[in-house]
């Protein structure tokens, strides 16, 4: 059976949302364009690299093809909650970020988790055989829009604790700087990120020395992060 590959070459908002409250968030990303609505459920370290690996590219494509790029803000225009109901097409494992000269658009995709190893060619490809995926292409603008708006999504979490930095729970808190303890923090398998010579996979470029150095993609989670309980479950919570 064919893999299913949800488009949207100029969606009228994709964004990151919660459903939950603070302590017990699931996090989703959602494409909508007119009446068609995609959501997707991944972790919530997938938002922060997502967002961070944005910013990245977009400051070096100015720097490499000298293009307009609107400056990082802390501004968010769109606020508003993820359309209801949401109802998730997969969990996402693997995350692809590309940049469509052509268009002018950064690319993301994000590819359904699977049980097994698959071709990292698939990724930004629209071979028949892979995982699940949607595929969003954004202008400089909505791209930086999106990272400020998951910034302030996974910011909007539980409040940390003065001594420890350890999220505070509504019922209490059991502070490791006073008599409580910490135990090691597990994150899901599924907190892969490829990102396959960005500044080539969908526009032949014409400079070799685009390559992004993919060392900091190796390790995704960060046990230390104060806003993660120890069991990450379906999708990481905060």
């Amino acid at each position: 059976m064919s893999r299913a590959i949800h488009v949207f070459r100029s969606p009228d908002r994709f964004v990151a949302g919660t459903i939950g409250q603070p302590g017990d968030r699931t996090f989703y990303l959602q494409a909508v364009h007119e009446a068609r609505i995609i959501s997707v459920m991944l972790e919530k370290q997938q938002v922060q690299i997502l967002a961070d690996r944005i910013g990245a590219l977009l400051d070096e494509i100015h720097r490499r093809f000298g293009t307009p790029i609107p400056p990082e803000t802390d501004r968010v225009g769109d606020l508003s909650p993820l359309v209801m109901p949401v109802d998730a097409e997969f969990r996402v494992g693997t995350m692809g970020l590309g940049w469509d000269a052509e268009s002018e658009a950064v690319v993301v995709e994000l590819l359904a988790v699977t049980e097994g190893e698959f071709d990292e060619s698939v990724v930004l490809d629209d071979t028949d055989e892979g995982p699940d995926a949607v595929r969003v292409f954004l202008t400089t603008s909505a791209a930086r829009e999106f990272a400020a708006r998951s910034s302030k999504v996974i910011s909007a979490g539980r409040q940390p604790c003065p001594l420890c930095s350890e999220p505070l729970d509504p019922e209490g808190h059991l502070c490791i700087r006073t008599n409580g303890y910490k135990r090691d923090a597990q994150l899901s398998k599924s907190l892969d990120f490829i990102d396959p010579d960005v500044f080539n996979s969908l526009a032949a470029q014409n400079d070799p020395g685009l390559a992004v150095d993919d060392d900091d993609f190796g390790d995704a989670g960060d046990p230390d992060d104060p806003d993660e309980p120890g069991d990450t479950g379906p999708a990481a919570r905060g």
